[in-house]
């Protein structure tokens, strides 16, 4: 009891503000998948649908290394409170639209690229603000936490949300995002206190001698440079699989929207089991085989059964598969982060990691829904009955998308293996 008893006081701030900010994002999440599902029924159309992505990610990419030098200029916690407010504020927005049946999609693009440029700032002064709160020790629990926190709501969402609109409409979902907005947004003003750094080095420097500053780091450790590519190639396929998978389980025979949240509902169950034991087990003899090998694990799997399989069964199943080791890569990952990079400068260098890591996920979505669309699916449809693809794939919307998960697959696959050959990849584990 005396162990839990410090190990309580050590994390209590982190825990509370890691549970409440986990609130605000299940209803955060809740109102994203609703309107993914109303985008989609409102266009049919997989590249409408993803430029909904594209639109979150594209002011992330292109402001970051500027966001992170202000991050770590500016007060942690009202750089954390004045995003959040501005985020709600859009929320509150789409639900005046809503109400007045004048709710567009145009009106979603919008309100994501707001949403976006306040998560472009408010990332990198979360991520400096989880480093204060903790003592280096549980920095491989905290990753576990973290990526717990998310499998709960990957689960919950669908089955939630599904609910809900079912039940009371889109304006039930929306109110509730904004009730765990605001239990977040009260904790964090109220209770959390979170340190201010011993030296604050970069207030004197300009913010453009702050961002040069992030990007010279990176070019001398090559490791962690090699390890954002590695992500950015990693994230490229996986936004691909994204603008598909509604598309494919929203119109394909045996697919449905609650096909569509069984299947996020598994991969949200995996990643709780894999977040689970993330949190638990020691620190591994090497981070970069296990970075390495779960993301090969995942890409071989998921993909292939999506592709090739015809229930829901399979479909669940692959996703089971494909995100059971992604927490373990997660925290690790985190880990090799945080104690490679001085605490003083890590706004800037998570944001500029951001700018060369995410740059990928808009152009994914973008080429993803495109792929769907205008290549894969007109493919599918030329097919005679009885072609070798058609008995791969089957026939029918949806097929094409089919297709094109069998295509990332073999992407996934030959990105581990370059990057896994990477010598200054390898090379952080002699420096650890």
């Amino acid at each position: 009891m005396k162990k839990y008893k410090e190990l309580w006081l050590e994390m209590k701030e982190f825990l509370l503000l890691w549970l409440t900010q986990a609130f605000s994002g299940l209803g955060s999440a809740m109102t994203s998948y609703a309107l993914v599902i109303w985008s989609y029924t409102q266009k049919g159309s997989a590249l409408m649908t993803a430029l909904l992505m594209v639109c979150s990610y594209a002011p992330y990419v292109v402001f970051s290394v500027f966001a992170g030098a202000l991050s770590d200029r500016w007060d942690k916690k009202k750089t954390m409170l004045a995003c959040d407010t501005i985020a709600a504020a859009t929320t509150v927005l789409i639900l005046f639209l809503l109400q007045k049946d004048m709710l567009q999609i145009w009106h979603l693009y919008l309100v994501n690229m707001i949403n976006g440029l306040m998560n472009t700032v408010q990332q990198p002064a979360s991520e400096v603000a989880v480093t204060r709160l903790l003592p280096q020790k549980h920095y491989q629990k905290v990753g576990g936490l973290r990526y717990l926190s998310n499998a709960v709501n990957s689960i919950l969402t669908p089955i939630i949300a599904t609910a809900v609109l079912g039940l009371a409409g889109m304006g039930a979902v929306i109110a509730f995002d904004l009730f765990s907005f605001a239990a977040a947004f009260v904790v964090l003003l109220f209770i959390i206190r979170i340190p201010p750094a011993e030296v604050e080095r970069q207030e004197k420097e300009g913010l453009w001698e702050s961002v040069k500053g992030g990007i010279a780091f990176l070019k001398e450790e090559k490791g962690i440079f090699g390890l954002i590519l590695f992500l950015a190639a990693i994230n490229l396929v996986a936004s691909i699989y994204d603008a598909a998978l509604p598309a494919m389980l929203l119109s394909r025979e045996g697919g449905s929207e609650k096909v569509l949240g069984m299947v996020n509902a598994m991969v949200g169950i995996s990643t709780l089991l894999g977040s689970l034991i993330a949190a638990a087990i020691k620190k591994p003899k090497s981070r970069v085989r296990v970075i390495c090998n779960s993301l090969l694990f995942a890409m071989s799997f998921e993909n292939f059964m999506l592709a090739l399989g015809r229930t829901p069964f399979v479909w669940c199943l692959g996703g089971f598969l494909g995100w059971i080791a992604i927490p373990l890569m997660n925290t690790n990952l985190d880990a090799i982060m945080r104690l490679r990079i001085p605490e003083n400068i890590q706004g800037r260098i998570y944001s500029v990691r951001n700018s060369f890591q995410f740059f990928t996920i808009p152009v994914g979505y973008l080429l993803g829904g495109f792929l769907v669309d205008a290549v894969f699916e007109p493919v599918m449809a030329a097919q005679d009955e009885g072609s070798f693809l058609v008995l791969l794939f089957g026939q029918g919307k949806g097929a094409g998308a089919a297709f094109l998960f069998f295509v990332l697959a073999f992407a996934g696959i030959a990105v581990c293996l370059y990057f896994r050959r990477d010598e200054n990849i390898w090379a952080l584990e002699d420096r650890e």
